[in-house]
């Protein structure tokens, strides 16, 4: 293989592909900044459309990046899909319903499951029950999570690691002219090893406005960057609350102003991965259900993890990183557990819940195709 020392862009994702088969394994890219944008309630073929409302991210972005066109969400509606990606945990029966009441997960089992789930129903997980971020910092990662518009109005939630009393409504869930933070679009707030340490929650999870300051050296930047728009800019209302045009156009605005921020970045341009998707497809009804990659239910829930089906719907991803070929396409089967698998297998660290099952794959020479040389020492 003596034309893949030449490095010629042709032929960088056949020596991946060789490679990994003489091996039997694909050795992941050294990344060691991940960002991750969550974006709502879009399906694949709307999003990714050639007549796109949010050509920035259809044309432009795809242009520089990897389209992965099987990308699918875990369930219905939004919650589970936000928990999956930090904990492997499925779909319970109040997770499943956005969690209108703040409530206290009680569980049915004295622990986790041969699958790494906790059998019961609730919001709020017990300690027992670890996240991706607890498991960074074991490993001396750090990470982040930028909230767009939390604390903007600090009559309705605080400015870090914002969420309701324990038991009590959360009155997040709706939009406010000036303030359309929603809890429910922000996982870390539901889990006990994050929220029961109020400085460190406070420290990690923050509002939008932040991040600019924390890309401006890659020591500054976190190992781990998860980032929510508001209900508007993420495609989660249309029209706005304020009148604006909310949907794609939204999204496509909210992408425009970051996006160069994040692919400018000292630590994004050494090491770092860009991962944007939404959380689910827009309808529940047909392939707005689908799943991929085995998915599998928590046992004795009520409903299946998409309510009229077993998952949440082909949603589609794109991912942008100097060890990608831009306008590059997977139709390779993924979801938000493989997503968590694939930064655990990045950092090294142990899988959690469902994104530990022996049939679901961590991304791969399709995805990271382009063999960039290690970055210079920091």
């Amino acid at each position: 293989m003596g034309w893949c020392r030449l490095g010629w862009p042709l032929f960088l994702l056949a020596c991946a592909q060789l490679s990994a088969g003489a091996t039997g394994a694909f050795d992941l890219p050294p990344v060691r900044h991940v960002f991750v944008i969550m974006l709502e309630n879009q399906s694949f073929e709307v999003t990714f459309d050639e007549r796109s409302q949010a050509p920035y991210l259809a044309h432009t972005l795809r242009s520089r990046g990897v389209l992965l066109t099987q990308y699918h969400g875990i369930g219905h509606y939004s919650l589970p899909n936000y928990l999956a990606l930090i904990s492997g945990q499925a779909p319970n029966d109040a997770t499943q319903m956005d969690c209108p009441i703040f409530s206290e997960f009680r569980p049915t089992a004295a622990g986790l499951d041969a699958h790494g789930q906790l059998h019961g129903a609730g919001c709020v997980y017990p300690s027992i029950v670890k996240t991706l971020p607890d498991q960074l910092e074991a490993a001396g990662f750090s990470w982040r999570a930028y909230m767009e518009d939390m604390g903007n109005d600090r009559s309705r939630e605080p400015a870090t690691c914002a969420h309701v009393a324990i038991g009590a409504e959360d009155h997040t869930e709706e939009a406010k002219v000036g303030d359309a933070y929603a809890a429910k679009h922000n996982p870390f707030v539901y889990f006990h090893s994050v929220i029961d340490d109020q400085p460190r929650c406070d420290a990690r999870v923050v509002n939008l406005a932040q991040l600019p300051r924390d890309l401006t050296s890659a020591s500054n930047t976190p190992n781990y960057v998860f980032i929510t728009p508001n209900l508007c800019n993420d495609g989660h209302d249309d029209p706005c609350i304020d009148g604006r045009r909310g949907g794609l156009a939204a999204v496509d605005g909210f992408l425009k102003k970051w996006v160069p921020l994040i692919l400018d970045a000292p630590a994004f341009r050494a090491d770092g991965m860009l991962l944007i998707t939404f959380d689910e497809s827009a309808s529940l009804r047909g392939s707005g259900s689908s799943a991929c990659c085995n998915e599998r239910p928590l046992a004795g829930a009520e409903y299946p993890p998409g309510l009229t089906g077993p998952g949440g719907g082909r949603i589609g991803a794109l991912v942008l990183s100097r060890f990608v070929q831009g306008g590059t396409v997977s139709a390779a089967p993924y979801n938000h557990y493989a997503l968590l698998r694939t930064v655990e297998t990045l950092f090294g660290l142990p899988q959690l819940g469902y994104a530990a099952e022996p049939d679901l794959k961590p991304f791969g020479a399709d995805v990271f195709n382009v063999v960039a040389p290690h970055p210079p020492a920091q």
